[in-house]
């Protein structure tokens, strides 16, 4: 079922460098001549970039480092495994998880546990029965290894605890926090009726002929995964649509790299976001180096401050946020045309890829270590081979545009 990779010609076009002053330095790095060790020096520097607009004050907090790390360590959601949900390994698997699960409904389901007053390690809470019977009817917690189980919280309810909760995407604690309630204490014939759809859309998925090298988007999950050859190459956190802005379900075709793009900002964007904060903060599109133009996105230039935002005709007004750190795609997007206008691209708020459920944007996929896949994308394009180009030609700060030659296929779907 394999095939032979094949090496194919890029076509690389380059619009004019960011004002920077870096000029032919920046043109001779985007080609090449710069050792990648050159570029190596800090060239992490935009996977620390902090945005504006997001939940978190972490300037005002002393401990942010390791309350970042913690985190880190706590959130195991990433699949693991080579085997793509698009496999007919998938399949067969949820084959047998449906199974299980019916007989798990036909015995009774499993109890419900009580909230929200938290449950740890060491308490004594007249609620542990119920937890260790709800584990043990999913197979989180084997059987007793007494022949007296109290209301203790040991350390083998403890380890059934964290399985259960790594299997969910959930914060692995140990503990059963407000979260892991939500998810204990949805009914057995509930699962059941998920894993009934999650089998009906991956047969859909396998159905058509499954390419050598795709990228597929797992919306709820909140993860990518990169495949060739049938297997998974590459795994990333990814932010998708919040509610009301839900990413949509598409099949489509990555075409290109943008490096430090321009953000034309959608209409529904502008209508439903700035010009409402507009009228609330009226140096917000300075701040956020926003320009506002005139009926298209190559207008005129308007001044924000002789615009009535609360009166201005939204069908009239464009506005585009200039490339840099600051901007809302990052520092590169990946094309994907559409109908429904949505990408995959970077982003300055690197923090909310710390959460478990990052459902916070307004359709796009930001995609966590995005220069890690681009590089993966690109990687038989001429002048791609060799790892470090990413970081080059954003060392450089070069604004460039790469037309693949072979183009990939995406897929954004919702698999539970």
């Amino acid at each position: 079922m394999t095939a032979k990779r094949a090496r194919s010609r890029s076509h690389t076009s380059r619009r004019e460098l960011l004002k920077t002053g870096l000029g032919a330095g920046a043109s001779a790095l985007a080609m090449g001549a710069v050792s990648r060790s050159a570029a190596a020096q800090d060239s992490q520097w935009w996977e620390k970039i902090i945005g504006h607009g997001t939940q978190f004050d972490t300037a005002r907090d002393v401990n942010r480092e390791e309350r970042i790390k913690r985190r880190r360590k706590e959130l195991k959601d990433l699949r693991e495994g080579p085997i793509p949900l698009r496999s007919d390994e998938m399949l067969e698997n949820l084959r047998g998880a449906v199974e299980r699960y019916q007989q798990i409904v036909q015995r009774g389901g499993w109890p419900k546990v009580p909230g929200p007053r938290m449950m740890r390690p060491g308490d004594d809470d007249e609620r542990v029965p119920l937890l260790r019977r709800r584990l043990r009817a999913s197979g989180d917690l084997g059987p007793p290894r007494y022949n007296y189980e109290g209301f203790g919280f040991d350390g083998d309810l403890e380890q059934g605890l964290m399985r259960f909760q790594q299997r969910h995407g959930l914060r692995v604690r140990g503990r059963v926090d407000r979260p892991t309630f939500a998810a204990l204490n949805i009914p057995a014939d509930l699962r059941l009726a998920q894993l009934r759809l999650t089998m009906q859309r991956v047969r859909e998925l396998i159905r058509e002929r499954i390419e050598d090298r795709y990228i597929l988007v797992n919306v709820p999950a909140f993860q990518l995964e990169a495949v060739e050859r049938y297997e998974v190459q590459r795994r990333h956190r990814v932010i998708v649509g919040r509610s009301g802005r839900e990413t949509p379900s598409i099949k489509a075709t990555i075409q290109g790299l943008n490096f430090f793009p321009y953000w034309r900002v959608p209409d529904s964007v502008a209508r439903m976001d700035l010009f409402p904060r507009l009228q609330k903060e009226p140096d917000y599109l300075a701040k956020e180096h926003i320009r506002a133009l005139r009926d298209h996105f190559n207008g005129e230039e308007i001044d924000p401050s002789t615009v009535d935002w609360s009166q201005a005709d939204t069908q009239k007004i464009k506005f585009k946020q200039d490339p840099g750190e600051w901007n809302a795609l990052g520092l590169v997007r990946i094309d994907l045309p559409n109908e429904h206008i949505v990408y995959m691209h970077d982003t300055p708020m690197k923090n909310l890829f710390d959460q478990s459920a990052r459902a916070y944007s307004a359709g796009c996929v930001r995609v966590q270590n995005v220069m890690a896949l681009v590089e993966w994308i690109a990687q038989y394009e001429i002048g791609w081979d060799q790892p470090g180009r990413a970081a080059a030609v954003v060392e450089a700060r070069d604004e460039l545009t790469v037309d693949l030659s072979r183009p990939l296929p995406v897929y954004f779907t919702y698999v539970t």
